[in-house]
């Protein structure tokens, strides 16, 4: 199974990094958020990946191309011009990179990969969001359902700590699971039919296709109950940093 990750977007809201690098490229713990994706997926036995780049969509395909480099050891001899490998801790990941434009929306990206999916159920998500989740649940959901699409509906974090007092005692609880209702956390399954709901670059996935499908009745939605976290500001970076460092990121769930 394929997942394509939507990396092309331009993330005007955490523009203090995304001036100088793409939004999936920000870094969480020395590495891109966007491989710590790839890393959710590989432990749901997911390895074959399609990245939809756009806005500074090279520094996405510099990384992966010198990805194996920098992840071995090397005995490079410059007067025979060769390079030896002794050890190498590289993932087992296929890396398709496509340029999807730089003004395309989510659903003309998703085109841009049709006739790189075949026939086969696939996955796809964004590539600004991190989660405990087990995408072969979603996978499994979503074959029982008989939908095109499969959305992993969470409940977002609140982004401020609550009070809950009674009489002059006050008790604080740190950023508690949002209250406001289920919204679209990515990590979609679809069927390759999903494709007939998109019209070209202009379509933004979210509206007009997801309306129509769930008019259709294809549309389902799996509801996770763990942890999801949407890396929008740069503030939403120094809260995953501080989870990754303290040892804390519910979103680990591979093996070292």
């Amino acid at each position: 199974m394929q997942a394509l990750i939507l990396a092309g977007g331009r993330g005007t809201r955490i523009s203090e990094e995304s001036q100088t690098r793409p939004k999936p490229m920000v870094e969480i713990g020395g590495r891109p958020i966007l491989w710590h994706i790839m890393k959710i997926y590989e432990a749901a036995g997911v390895t074959d990946f399609i990245i939809l780049l756009g806005y500074k969509g090279y520094m996405i395909k510099e990384y992966f191309i010198n990805y194996y480099l920098h992840s071995s050891d090397l005995v490079v001899d410059l007067g025979t011009q060769s390079i030896k490998t002794l050890q190498s801790n590289t993932e087992p990941w296929t890396i398709t990179l496509l340029d999807t434009g730089v003004d395309t929306m989510t659903g003309g990206r998703l085109l841009r990969a049709r006739d790189h999916i075949g026939d086969e159920t696939f996955c796809f998500t964004y590539g600004d969001g991190v989660t405990d989740l087990d995408v072969r649940n979603v996978i499994d959901f979503h074959r029982g359902t008989g939908a095109i699409a499969t959305t992993t509906a969470v409940l977002p974090p609140s982004r401020w700590g609550r009070l809950a007092i009674e009489g002059h005692q006050a008790t604080f609880r740190e950023k508690p699971p949002d209250d406001g209702g289920w919204i679209n956390g990515g990590f979609f399954v679809a069927e390759p039919t999903v494709f007939d709901y998109i019209e070209d670059d202009t379509t933004v996935f979210e509206n007009a296709p997801v309306e129509r499908l769930s008019a259709d009745g294809k549309l389902a939605a799996y509801q996770h109950h763990g942890f999801w976290y949407g890396m929008d500001t740069l503030w939403d970076k120094i809260v995953l940093n501080e989870q990754w460092e303290d040892g804390r990121a519910p979103w680990k769930i591979w093996k070292d």
